[in-house]
């Protein structure tokens, strides 16, 4: 009998694995149909930041920072409070912790600005694929 139950258990488990799941739908959209076009990947490093935008990308390779906002701003100009909390997607989302984690990834980006040299530029994040999470070391042990 107990061995029945325990099979039932893990069939239900895995049944219940390769159902679809319901993707949280974003609030602000990033991708719109306005600026799809210029949407693009890279590869880069998520991190919180002092200052304004706190969430920012460094496209590793290079020297740029990315400026992480939720998406178009409806209301130009574009604010600091616009970047105090943006929206993630889902993979980002469930294992972005900052600031006590970082996070490596293939981000899917999309330009909000034109990119200007020697200046962040904003940006929001459509997707990721390839995420890696790096903690940082505790100081108490």
């Amino acid at each position: 009998m107990r061995y029945a139950l325990i099979l039932a258990l893990a069939l239900c488990a895995l049944a219940a694995q390769a159902l679809p799941q319901a993707t949280a739908q974003r609030k602000i959209p990033c991708k719109t149909p306005e600026i799809a076009a210029s949407c693009y990947w890279t590869h880069g490093r998520l991190n919180f930041a002092n200052g304004a935008p706190s969430y920012r990308i460094w496209k590793i390779g290079t020297k740029r920072i990315l400026g992480v906002y939720s998406g178009p701003s409806r209301y130009p100009p574009r604010t600091d409070k616009d970047s105090e909390l943006p929206e993630f997607p889902a993979e980002i989302d469930k294992v972005f912790r900052p600031p006590n984690n970082t996070v490596y990834a293939d981000f899917e980006i999309c330009p909000l600005e034109p990119e200007r040299k020697g200046e962040m530029q904003a940006v929001c994040i459509e997707s990721a694929k390839n995420v890696v999470v790096e903690g940082l070391k505790s100081a108490h042990r």
